[in-house]
């Protein structure tokens, strides 16, 4: 199983980076946008997403200008927001997601995009970046299926924008 695993795996961050190239850029752009100005980068994870927070801001590698989303009402018009979830259709991302585009701050948002009817941080994002993970990974002999890397693939996702933002930052230099 491990050996599919890895190779699902493999197969995931390909598709990633073959068909999210050009959000990936999109996205490094507008958060970059942030620590050129006077802003912040706020990263705002749900669930097991607040994995990318702990690499973001705690990691060996910091995000330059990355802090916490602790509030909407505290952002300004110079600082930008990565939101990260499992889907995105998840309300509570979609609710900070509104008051971001009602306060007029870009968003970038990282999640599966699962086709549920409603409204969507796909929609609603400037740039929106799909993890491609909406259901496990591996069949198991039962027909059920297990291995629902989120983190794993929202993980790849961070790491891609941040060399990008950071390649955008030392050309600003």
């Amino acid at each position: 199983m491990q050996k599919m695993f890895t190779t699902q795996l493999a197969g995931l961050f390909k598709r990633i980076f073959e068909k999210e190239e050009f959000n990936i850029e999109d996205g490094a752009r507008l958060l970059a946008q942030a620590p050129v100005g006077e802003g912040a980068i706020f990263i705002k994870g749900f669930k097991e997403m607040e994995g990318i927070l702990a690499e973001a801001i705690d990691g060996a590698e910091p995000l330059k200008s990355a802090l916490r989303l602790e509030s909407v009402d505290t952002l300004t018009n110079a600082d930008r927001v990565l939101l990260i979830t499992r889907f995105a259709d998840d309300i509570e991302a979609i609710s900070i997601g509104e008051n971001l585009i009602e306060k007029n701050i870009p968003f970038v948002a990282i999640a599966g995009e699962n086709k549920s009817e409603g409204r969507s941080l796909a929609d609603l994002a400037d740039v929106f970046i799909p993890t491609y993970i909406v259901k496990p990974l591996l069949p198991t002999e039962d027909g059920s299926r297990v291995g629902f890397p989120s983190l794993m693939a929202a993980l790849y996702i961070y790491f891609s924008l941040k060399f990008s933002i950071e390649d955008i930052l030392e050309e600003y230099e």
